[in-house]
C-alpha cells in the first residue's frame, strides 16, 4: 500500500471538495470546488490531500488566523478549518498524519500555537482532537435573532 500527503495543488481543488462534501453537508461541489481553489491559491492558507494507492482519501484544511483566538496568546496562529478521512480508511493513523502536515506549514510561517474547533455535539471530533494533543479552551453556545 502506497500512502503519500501532498499540498494540494489548483488542480486538485476538485478532490478536495469531493472529501469536503461529505463533512460540509450543507455546502455544494461547485461552491466548495471554487473555495479550495481559492484557498489553494491564497499564501495564508493550505490543503493537504492524503491519497492511498493514487487514490484521495483524506483531505486537511489549515490556515493563519489573525484575530483572537481562544487558548492562544500569539498572532498569527495556525488554525485546522476541516480534516476528514473516508470512513473505509480511518483507524490507521491518517488523520494524524494530515494534522502533522498542517502543524508543520504552521511552523514554517512562523506560528508558535495550533488551534482548531468543533460543534459541541460532535463527539468524534472531540475525541480526535483531545487524542492529538489538543487541549479544551472554552465552550461556548451562539445566539441569533430576527430584526
Amino acid at each position: 500500500m502506497t500512502i503519500c500527503i501532498r499540498k494540494a495543488s489548483r488542480g486538485e481543488a476538485a478532490r478536495a471538495a469531493a472529501l469536503a462534501i461529505r463533512m460540509w453537508e450543507d455546502h455544494t461541489l461547485e461552491d466548495l470546488t471554487d473555495e479550495f481553489r481559492e484557498l489553494i491559491a491564497n499564501q495564508e492558507a493550505a490543503v493537504y490531500l492524503l491519497y492511498e494507492n493514487d487514490k484521495p482519501v483524506g483531505f486537511a484544511q489549515c490556515q493563519l488566523r489573525h484575530d483572537y483566538v481562544e487558548g492562544t496568546e500569539t498572532s498569527p496562529v495556525g488554525y485546522l478549518e476541516g480534516i476528514y478521512v473516508d470512513d473505509a480508511c480511518r483507524g490507521k493513523g491518517y488523520a494524524r498524519m494530515l494534522l502533522c502536515a498542517c502543524e508543520g506549514w504552521a511552523k514554517e510561517m512562523g506560528c508558535t500555537e495550533f488551534a482548531s474547533d468543533c460543534e459541541l455535539e460532535n463527539e468524534g471530533s472531540l475525541a480526535f482532537h483531545l487524542s492529538m494533543g489538543f487541549e479544551e479552551a472554552n465552550r461556548v453556545i451562539c445566539f441569533a435573532k430576527k430584526l
